[in-house]
């Protein structure tokens, strides 16, 4: 669906040269043409002339006098060949006469003939890479040569055998093996006797082809004179010189050969309807088709009728030749250069869905009223569509790119028309109303073309565009004739003509035009008769675009030509403005009052498809943005003050619904919402990264491309490689037509949609819920149907609302349906009730129950359908649970469940009193708390079936609730007290049997929990005796010294045991010893000093040393450790991290896999230990972190591990210097041994402190980050890194306490 597009023309004279052979050096972007002149001694003077670019003029570079051969006529050319070969810096000019030249492309331009090749030289071709050299010679002979023009192979051409590649046919599905009836075997067999010769309009010369890659050539040659007819046949070589195969015998087959650069065609052209020719009529002319094998392979017919052929001449049988075939660098492109007795054409072809069309036509320029002729054709060979056109005096560059000739019409009235040219025809499809599948269309447009004065009869345009406000197309031609067609579009269903174009205006926007190669369009009604027509064109000077304007199809007043600042300039889509694009890629927009461009912005390169839209910004206000997408597959964005890239793997792109679409060769459709442009270009990444933006993603076939989207149609129809269509509904454009329909309250439409393009039908509610609940009454009214209601309320159930939300919305529309009416929506209303969560099955259920009243005859549906809704066993038990029996036996004789399954259940049921009937049930249901309830309710003869009950299924909750204020309460109470007792909850226990004045079980429960102020106080509140209370209290003391409570122990021992001994024995034992000393002081228990409190503090003083000594050697082991990982982690990281070296990614081994290695080995992700972790079991992962957290020695995780003991061992020396701080003073007021101890306590810990203090700033040192090299090998480096985590970023280091000396005793440094 694309066409070609002329974008640039740059044309340069060469006075008084007769051009006729170019070169381009693609280095330094250099072209060099040859000029043959002959002088009065019959000799020919070749002039080289370089062309670089349009500021520079271009001027002869050599020249030199070659040996004149003259075979082939005086009209003949004497270069054969002319190339570039870059690795030497030279020109090679094989010349007919047998010479090969070769010129410097130094200042010097030294001329050198390498040597020379007898008798002459007939076709020459360089390899693509210049590597090798294939001449064929006077002689009918083929050499093959180096580019040191050494001779690799030498033979004749025509070879009598096929080649290597011989197919072998062993008969089947040929002529002879078939069955041919009454004329028997013998006439299969009898050989054909058709003639098989050239067409008379063949040059007689060979031809030359490579393929695109360089492995193999095609030779094409006249066989030589015999009595027959002659023919030429094709031959394909390899590059050692090898013939490889022979094409099958073709009839009429011509010399233009050219292999297609992607190797899969070889083509050639055949005429028909003569002797020696095809079979056919006498006008038909083919370009054929060959593969590798010389089989044919498909063709397509040169359109001769729309040549415009005024007859015939001697030199042309037909009024016209094939003169030579070339395929554009990319293989998309076929050149055909015709020559007519009135002038040459060059026709541009390209194919799509196996068909051909005609895209471009490129007349030679007439020079002094002699007919326009082209003396050369050639293609770019990395520009893949720019080429090198030769007239005599002028060489010609035409740059062409691929646009879409899309309608840009706005909803409702947006067509979606797409144009495509195949020469004199335009093919149009509404993709709004029709999806044909290209060559195919809805209709086609027949152009008549314009007649030139000098007879010449425009055929193929060069440019259409369509008004974004009418329906009508506008038709551009080179010449600037330009034709108006209204297209007459039915965008509703319905039988007859989907379009019916017809011709409103034709004629010139202005006689002064030329070169035109761009139209733009815009209309300022819907009737399209008030339009504007803008036309782009060119002269050697400048390029110009020329307005007119158009009342009822009729030009008002003359038209306006405006001069463009830049040559190749290229007009911008946006409404009527005249904007255009630099070939810089700068934006300028023409001011009417001021009558010059301004700069509006800048997009960083040339971009073919650009386009302005208005964005609207926060504040209200719009901003304009560009957007553009340019030959490197960059799509950009400007403004006035900046410009970014949205993407940088672009392959096409759309506006429309709101968003900028485009395709990437991910093969993704990515939607940018025009809201977001603003804050992008606001941003300060120059390069935005797609895969950083929340946007909306689909992913589409490989190498598909955006053709047009339809907003009306919620459509975006792309383009696959081969050239079908695909139409897809993307989610965002559903979204943003779905959203407009919920705004303006058509519920119907936006939900239509949204079932039919599976969107979640929540998205009614979410869109506004508060709006929504207002028009609940206009939504029934709407969607009315019962089904759809039914899928709605159940798409409702399972959103993602709240379910206060749900169940809101839901009666709130049950309501409003039995307000219509309750016989209709019935099942709706059921639907209602059911989808709520938690489900109102018995709210369901009672509806039935009223409707079995007043409308029995609708029951039996309803009952049907709520089964259908819920689970019948579900409902079985719901309507049981509502102790209706009636209601129950009709669901389950509908639900179609065994009698003998529920009857007998029912009967006992019945048999039983009311309210043990309904625990029975609720016992059943499992509503135990229910049924508990009921069970009470029962009466006294219940209590102990109820107590059972309540401990049989925990209910003392429900109990508590359900007895209260009884008599009866107390015996719950105590019955919860001894659950609670049970569990070991003894401080909720202890509180319950007081409440049920169980106190003696009450004591032992705050004895078992340990709460001693509560026990001592109960116990004297209940008079226990004294005996009983100290035995008590040296329990209680035990039990809170065996949990490290000593302090309290204490405190009972001396309160309620009245044993000083034992409590200044606990003091210590907790390390009390202030206090341990103000007992013994104010109980005058002198002794207690000596006995207890020495002894003591010289074991804890020694225990302390102990931790420190052990501390140490840990910090010591640990330290040492974790430098000889850190080494090992430097010196040997593969083994260390048990990784490959990011140096050997390119280096192609066999893995350890089980399998045997494909052709796509190469191209995929090498198995490793990461990947197959992912497959193990929950099992095995927990298995594997508790190794991680082990830390075994040897392993990556062993220095993590280390860094986690060293954080726990800090915490221990704040442990041991708290534990020190209370013991030093009385160490110091002690003995002289206490004294002593207690100076070399503090002086270790104070070493220890300072060394560990020091191992943690080692540890946890992290040295400045050197900068690195930018290479492949750094950023692969980098990724390895950023993949072994630091265990020193994982493990925080820890801190110590603050290194003030409020924890030591100064007096002893004067120890010392």
């Amino acid at each position: 669906m694309r066409n070609l597009s002329l974008f640039s023309i740059n044309a340069t004279d060469l006075q008084n040269a007769n051009i006729t052979a170019t070169a381009i050096d693609v280095d330094d972007n250099v072209i060099y043409a040859t000029s043959e002149r002959q002088d009065l001694d019959g000799n020919v003077e070749v002039e080289i002339w370089k062309v670089e670019d349009h500021k520079t003029p271009p001027s002869v570079f050599a020249m030199f006098t070659p040996v004149s051969a003259s075979l082939q006529g005086a009209d003949a050319s004497q270069v054969v060949s002319l190339r570039v070969i870059p690795e030497s810096r030279r020109l090679s000019v094989i010349m007919r006469s047998g010479d090969i030249t070769m010129v410097s492309l130094e200042e010097d331009a030294t001329v050198e003939v390498e040597g020379t090749v007898e008798p002459w030289i007939s076709a020459a071709s360089w390899s693509p890479d210049e590597a090798l050299l294939v001449i064929v010679t006077g002689e009918d002979k083929l050499m093959l040569m180096t580019s040191t023009f050494d001779v690799l192979s030498e033979g004749p051409i025509h070879a009598i055998e096929f080649g290597e590649d011989a197919p072998i046919n062993v008969g089947w599905g040929s002529k002879q093996t078939q069955f041919h009836g009454s004329l028997g075997k013998v006439a299969a067999q009898a050989p054909a006797q058709a003639a098989i010769g050239s067409s008379p309009d063949d040059d007689m010369a060979p031809r030359i082809s490579w393929r695109g890659d360089g492995a193999f050539f095609v030779v094409s040659t006249l066989s030589p004179p015999g009595p027959g007819l002659r023919r030429r046949t094709l031959r394909v070589y390899n590059r050692e010189g090898v013939l490889q195969s022979t094409s099958e015998a073709v009839a009429g087959l011509e010399h233009p050969v050219s292999w297609r650069p992607s190797g899969n065609l070889i083509a050639s052209t055949q005429r028909f309807g003569f002797e020696g020719g095809g079979a056919g009529r006498e006008d038909r002319h083919d370009v054929v088709f060959f593969e590798r094998n010389g089989l044919r392979h498909g063709e397509f017919g040169i359109r001769v009728h729309d040549l415009g052929l005024k007859g015939r001449s001697e030199r042309r049988k037909w009024g016209y030749r094939v003169r030579e075939l070339s395929w554009s660098s990319d293989s998309n492109v076929l050149a055909i250069w015709i020559e007519t007795d009135e002038v040459d054409i060059v026709q541009l072809w390209t194919t799509g869905n196996y068909h051909w069309y005609l895209k471009q036509e490129i007349t030679a320029p007439a020079t002094d009223g002699e007919p326009g002729r082209f003396t050369s054709v050639e293609w770019h060979p990395e520009q893949a569509l720019q080429i090198l056109l030769t007239t005599r005096s002028r060489l010609v560059q035409r740059t062409y790119g691929w646009d879409t000739f899309a309608s840009p019409s706005q909803p409702p009235a947006d067509s979606g028309t797409v144009a495509v040219f195949d020469g004199m025809s335009i093919l149009l499809t509404p993709f709004r109303v029709q999806n044909v599948p290209p060559p195919m269309s809805s209709t086609q447009i027949k152009l008549s073309g314009f007649q030139t004065p000098s007879g010449e009869r425009l055929r193929t345009p060069i440019f259409a565009s369509f008004s974004p406000a009418s329906d009508i197309l506008a038709v551009l031609w080179e010449t600037g004739y330009t034709e108006l067609w209204s297209l007459r579009t039915r965008l509703q269903g319905g039988p007859g003509k989907v379009m019916d174009p017809t011709n409103v205006w034709s004629g010139f926007v202005n006689h002064d035009v030329k070169n035109a190669r761009q139209i733009q369009l815009s209309s300022s009604d819907a009737t399209g008769s008030s339009s504007t027509i803008a036309v782009l064109w060119t002269d050697a000077r400048s390029d110009y675009v020329s307005v007119l304007q158009l009342e009822d199809f009729s030009p008002k007043g003359d038209p306006t030509t405006i001069v463009l600042p830049h040559r190749n300039s290229r007009l911008v889509a946006m409404g009527s403005k005249i904007i255009s694009q630099g070939p810089n890629g700068e934006i300028l927009r023409y001011d009417l009052e001021q009558k010059e461009f301004l700069s509006v912005a800048q997009l960083d390169e040339f971009c073919l498809q650009s386009q302005g839209i208005a964005v609207p910004s926060l504040n209200g206000d719009t901003t304009t943005v560009y957007v553009g997408l340019g030959s490197s597959g960059k799509l950009r964005i400007a403004s006035e003050e900046s410009s970014h890239v949205l993407a940088a793997n672009a392959t096409s792109f759309t506006i429309a619904s709101g968003f900028v679409i485009f395709t990437t060769t991910a093969h993704e459709a990515v939607f940018v919402p025009l809201s977001s442009l603003k804050a992008i270009l606001d941003s300060e990444d120059v390069e935005f990264q797609p895969e950083k933006a929340n946007w909306e993603k689909r992913r589409v076939e490989r190498g598909s491309r955006i053709v047009v989207a339809v907003p009306s149609a919620m459509s975006l129809v792309l383009q696959m490689p081969r050239g079908n269509l695909e139409t897809i509904n993307p989610r965002p454009l559903v979204m943003e037509v779905v959203k407009q329909d919920i705004a303006a309250g058509n519920y119907r439409k936006a939900f239509l949609a949204c079932r039919k393009h599976r969107i979640d039908l929540n998205v009614l509610v979410e869109y506004d819920q508060t709006k929504f609940l207002e028009r609940i009454p206009l939504f029934v009214d709407q969607i009315h149907e019962v089904d759809h209601i039914n899928l709605f309320l159940t798409n409702l159930g399972r959103g993602p609302l709240p379910r206060e939300t749900i169940a809101g919305l839901c009666d709130a529309i049950r309501m409003e349906l039995e307000n219509k009416g309750l016989t209709k929506y019935i099942n709706s209303i059921l639907t209602a009730y059911v989808v709520k969560t938690p489900p109102d099955h018995e709210a369901a259920l009672s509806l039935l129950l009223r409707l079995r009243e007043s409308h029995p005859e609708i029951v039996e549906d309803a009952v049907k359908y709520i089964i259908f809704l819920v689970d019948a066993n579900s409902l079985f038990d719901t309507a049981l649970g509502m102790y209706d029996f009636s209601l129950v036996l009709m669901i389950a004789q509908h639900a179609q469940k065994d009698p003998r399954e529920y009857l007998p259940f029912l009967r006992e049921l019945r048999a039983s009193e009311k309210y043990y009937q309904r625990f029975k049930i609720d016992d059943h249901l499992k509503r135990h708390e229910s049924a508990l309830k009921n069970l009470s309710l029962g009466g006294a003869r219940y209590f102990e079936e109820a107590i059972a009950y309540i401990e049989q299924h925990q209910l003392y909750d429900a109990a508590l609730r359900i007895w209260k204020g009884t008599d009866t309460y107390n015996t719950i109470l105590e019955l919860y007290g001894d659950w609670l007792f049970d569990r070991r909850e003894f401080r909720q226990a202890a509180t319950v049997f007081i409440e049920a004045r169980s106190f003696s079980k009450a004591i032992v429960a705050h004895e078992r929990a340990l709460e001693w102020q509560e026990l001592f106080c109960l116990a004297t509140e209940t008079g226990m005796s004294e005996e009983d209370f100290t035995a008590m209290g040296y329990r209680v003391a035990e039990d809170l010294t065996s949990k490290k409570r000593h302090a309290e122990a204490a405190r009972v021992l001396l309160d309620y045991a009245k044993d000083i001994r034992q409590a200044v024995i606990a003091y210590v034992e907790g390390n009390h010893f202030s206090e341990a000393r103000r007992i013994t002081a104010l109980n005058a228990k002198p002794e207690l000093v000596e006995d207890i409190i020495h002894p003591a503090a010289l074991e804890s003083c020694a225990q302390i040393v102990e931790d420190i000594n052990e501390c140490r050697d840990q910090l010591r082991k640990q330290l040492n450790r974790i430098r000889e990982l850190r080494i090992r982690k430097i010196e040997e990281p593969d083994a260390f991290y048990g990784t490959e070296d990011a140096a050997l990614h390119n280096v192609d081994v066999m893995t350890d896999v089980s399998m045997a290695p494909t052709a796509f080995t190469r191209y995929t992700v090498a198995p490793t230990i990461a990947s197959r972790s992912s497959k193990l079991s929950s099992k095995t992962k927990r298995k594997m972190e508790r190794k991680i957290g082990s830390g075994r020695k040897g392993t990556v995780d062993e220095e993590e591990y280390l860094l986690k003991s060293l954080t726990k061992l800090a915490g221990r020396f704040t442990t041991i210097r708290e534990e020190a701080r209370g013991l030093l003073p009385h160490l110091l007021q002690f003995t002289t041994e206490h004294r002593q101890e207690g100076l070399e306590m503090q002086k270790q810990l104070t070493e220890f402190g300072e060394e560990l203090k020091l191992s943690l700033e080692e540890i946890w040192f992290r040295p400045p980050e050197e900068v690195p090299v930018d290479s492949w090998a750094s950023r692969m480096e980098e990724l390895e890194m950023a993949r072994r985590v630091n265990p020193v970023d994982k493990v925080p280091k820890p801190e110590l306490p603050s290194s003030n000396s409020a924890w030591r005793i100064n007096l002893f440094d004067y120890e010392l």
